[in-house]
């Protein structure tokens, strides 16, 4: 993708918000069933979204899924932090206000973790050389 003047595209950041999102409860579904599914008799909802299930040993990063999605190193903050965010209150309206403080040091250290993470992974994309070879070769 060429990196140009920056265009406003609200679409294109809705799309890769929804995208992200999904990702993000796809990745945490399969790790809660790995990890609690065979512990438990019924995986429910209340597993993803419930504050007072939530342990240090459930956090789950999303950074690998912003190197596709976002594709910027100066966008993986916001990203990052709108999810969180839009999980916040899917949280606060299926099992109410999280009053547990792992919930809050899972989801902050969580947000941290994947907006560093995924800048270091688009930056690493971004910084790669150019191949020049091939273009030239083909003049």
């Amino acid at each position: 993708m060429f990196y140009g003047a920056m265009v406003w595209d609200p679409w294109l950041i809705v799309s890769q918000i929804v995208c992200l999102q999904c990702l993000y409860y796809l990745a945490l579904g399969l790790l809660m069933a790995l990890l609690v599914g065979t512990r438990v008799p019924r995986l429910t909802l209340l597993y993803l979204f419930d504050f007072a299930t939530l342990t240090p040993r459930t956090t789950t990063g999303c950074a690998a899924f912003m190197l596709y999605v976002i594709e910027r190193a100066k966008k993986c903050l916001d990203f990052a932090a709108t999810l969180y965010i839009i999980h916040l209150f899917i949280c606060i309206i299926y099992g109410g206000w999280p009053a547990s403080i792992t919930w809050w040091v899972v989801n902050i250290v969580s947000l941290a973790i994947m907006s560093l993470l995924g800048e270091y992974l688009c930056i690493r994309r971004e910084l790669r050389d150019i191949p020049v070879s091939r273009i030239r070769a083909s003049v």
